[in-house]
């Protein structure tokens, strides 16, 4: 469960390495988001001589989670941290590489691309 004032890792190579939740895109406001949803966040900490850097505002993608993810199956995920992946205004990733695992539940909501980048999909 992410909400705002929530700090995530990056998990690909955009520049940024920490992320600040400000807002949860969607329907009015939710309170929390989960894998899958999208947020608007701050960038507080960056990798230097990149294009993104620090306090800059910008969507991603929530990838992990440490509240476990339970499917229709009876299968139950959790992750040790929570990560999250920069995205544009389309919905692709900002960057060309996807470190960790990620959930499958990515591929149903039209993020395939960043499913396609990862090296290990749960």
């Amino acid at each position: 469960m992410i909400q705002p004032q929530t700090h995530l890792n990056v998990a690909d190579n955009s520049g940024a390495r920490q992320l600040m939740c400000i807002r949860i895109i969607g329907a009015g406001n939710r309170r929390y988001a989960s894998i899958g949803d999208i947020v608007v966040a701050v960038i507080k900490e960056a990798v230097p001589n990149m294009s993104l850097e620090r306090s800059e505002v910008i969507r991603a993608v929530i990838v992990r989670t440490c509240k476990e993810l339970k499917r229709s199956n009876g299968m139950i995920i959790q992750y040790d941290d929570n990560a999250a992946v920069v995205i544009d205004q389309e919905g692709n990733p900002k960057g060309t590489r996807i470190f960790g695992a990620i959930a499958r539940e990515l591929r149903q909501l039209n993020f395939t691309k960043i499913v396609s980048l990862a090296p290990e999909v749960l």
